[in-house]
């Protein structure tokens, strides 16, 4: 959840699932602060554009735009097995990307709902600034590019 040297830990996908009501008040401390970060810093663009924070650390941002957003993040136990389907946020190669995959436990059903789930996570990101694009990746999975504007 929170380790105090670092402030709270946006759920990424590939953590524990965390019961409901326990980070409620933690994410939306978290996710007010970044707005209020935007505001500050973005002159004229306000909270309509990634800050400078944002840019420099985009894997926690966009989780934290998901999770802030209500969308569901994936899950994994112990040994790393997924136990939730949901969103999963990794950082790729080049910097500012992040790629976000739909993901779940074998059988769960997640590639049926990829393209519905990940365009989702697209309008969310685009009215917070980020820009999208959904890919057909290798087995015919989708995934969104995600990175700030230019």
């Amino acid at each position: 959840m929170t380790d105090p040297g670092r402030g709270f830990d946006p759920a990424t996908g590939d953590g524990a699932e965390v019961p409901a009501g326990r980070r409620e008040a933690e994410l939306r401390t978290a996710y007010e602060g970044l707005l209020q970060i935007r505001r500050l810093v973005n002159g004229p663009a306000g909270a309509g554009v990634p800050a400078p924070w944002e840019v420099a650390r985009p894997a926690r941002a966009v989780a934290l735009v998901l999770e802030a957003s209500g969308i569901t993040p994936s899950a994994v136990d112990g040994e790393g097995r997924r136990t939730r389907t949901g969103y999963r946020v990794a950082a790729v190669s080049g910097a500012g990307r992040v790629e976000v995959t739909w993901v779940g436990p074998p059988g769960g059903g997640a590639a049926g709902e990829e393209q519905e789930r990940l365009t989702a996570c697209a309008a969310v990101l685009g009215e917070r600034g980020w820009v999208c694009l959904l890919y057909r990746g290798p087995r015919g999975r989708r995934f969104l590019e995600v990175e700030p504007p230019r």
